[in-house]
């Protein structure tokens, strides 16, 4: 059996691989038909202009199902480990909120464009990066409260360095938009999808869009961190038959199921 086979580790597996595959095929797109510049520009500027907004909008819709799929699962490994910890238990109820906000700010920046609805877009990605950095606090924090009986050291010390990874491409990706889009550089720079390096506000336009791409890989890095912990679960469903028959409700099987314990008390 190979490593990712191994319990549900197809799960993060599976959401880093898809989600870097949407990134680097919506650019290579962009780039081929020189729709944006080739050094480093906007992840959301290569998936504004068909056919690459339609590829990045599907594959990223697929990559919030992925994220929530894993979050689930994340979260009912946490509840099975520790049933008696009122404290870790409630962190894992909001880690789960979080992240499923999180997912849906990813569902919104696929399917609305940076250049189209601003305002909506900027909206989908303080969710997806900013209450999903929060996501990866409660999971660090969790981490730290399970060692190191549940939980190794090691899997505590990747977590918190991922996670300060992603506060720090926040930290920058924020100073240098807020310096690039202050009106000091031009107007309408949300529209603009082609950079000479001889513009005056290129330089906080390469920081910004690095920051970028740092924050998103530094997210996938973090549920590359859930391999380990997934090759130890699986998950069953209970399927739980009302009756042999798909002609009548629940309800009239248990008046019928009565009938017959009265008739056989007689």
């Amino acid at each position: 059996m190979w490593w990712f086979q191994q319990g549900l580790s197809f799960l993060p597996v599976a959401l880093v691989v898809w989600s870097a595959a949407s990134f680097v095929f919506s650019y290579i797109t962009a780039i081929v038909l020189h729709h944006v510049d080739p050094l480093v520009p906007y992840i959301s500027d290569t998936g504004t202009i068909p056919p690459e907004r339609c590829l990045f909008g599907i594959m990223l819709n697929v990559s919030t199902f992925l994220g929530m799929a894993t979050m689930y699962v994340r979260y009912k490994q946490v509840s099975a480990l520790s049933p008696e910890k009122p404290k870790i238990l409630r962190l894992n109820k909001l880690g789960l909120r979080l992240g499923w906000m999180s997912c849906f700010g990813l569902c919104i920046i696929a399917n609305f464009q940076k250049c189209i609805l601003y305002y909506i877009h900027v909206l989908g990605a303080c969710l997806t990066f900013g209450v999903g950095s929060i996501y990866m606090l409660v999971q660090t924090i969790l981490s730290y409260l399970m060692q190191p009986e549940l939980h190794s050291k090691d899997i505590f010390w990747a977590r918190l360095a991922v996670f300060l990874w992603s506060c720090s491409s926040i930290l920058s990706m924020f100073v240098s938009s807020v310096v690039l889009y202050s009106g000091l550089y031009g107007q309408n720079l949300v529209q603009k999808l082609h950079w000479d390096p001889q513009e005056r506000g290129y330089t906080p336009h390469m920081i910004s869009t690095v920051s970028e791409w740092s924050l998103a890989f530094s997210f996938l890095s973090f549920f590359l961190t859930y391999i380990r912990d997934f090759q130890k679960i699986s998950l069953q469903a209970a399927v739980t038959l009302q009756g042999q028959t798909l002609h009548k409700s629940p309800g009239s099987f248990r008046a019928e199921e009565q009938a017959l314990l009265i008739a056989g008390s007689i």
